[in-house]
């Protein structure tokens, strides 16, 4: 057995299970508001820039344009928000914010002090939470750049 190859050495291991077990904390917390977590990723954008083209909001999340348009679809279908052409580029479909999407902030921003209650017994401090999200976000930059360059 390589020893690269143990399980227990692995940090993709460790980002997987800690992304997922953080996912899973959000669950009680966004069914309560009745979306998913993409969803309030989606709205989270939003919130800080409505009326934006589905290319905009794909890039902000990281993902492809083709994942985030039926996740649109469905919050369409939900009341949340509306698609509609681009003014200047018909080829683009701006998305915005309904009253009900609006309306949600205000109850969505007991999230992240829902989670933070959930992530109490952990041991670390708010500085070790911003460390660390520094240091993924470095993480997140230096693969996107990998990504880019391979592209090309």
């Amino acid at each position: 057995m390589y020893k690269q190859l143990k399980l227990d050495h692995q940090l993709c291991f460790r980002l997987y299970a800690a992304a997922r077990m953080v996912m899973q904390a959000y669950t009680p917390l966004l069914h309560n508001l009745g979306i998913t977590y993409p969803q309030y990723l989606v709205l989270m954008v939003l919130w800080e820039n409505d009326g934006q083209p589905v290319n905009d909001i794909a890039h902000r999340l990281l993902l492809e344009t083709n994942t985030v348009t039926p996740l649109l679809q469905r919050m369409e279908k939900e009341g949340l928000v509306t698609r509609h052409r681009g003014t200047v580029d018909k080829r683009q479909q701006i998305v915005s914010l309904t009253q009900k999407g609006k309306e949600l902030e205000e109850s969505a921003s007991a999230v992240p002090l829902g989670l933070g209650k959930r992530m109490a017994s952990c041991p670390m401090k708010l500085d070790d939470y911003i460390l660390m999200a520094q240091q993924l976000d470095s993480i997140v930059e230096a693969l996107k750049e990998d990504k880019t360059a391979k592209q090309k």
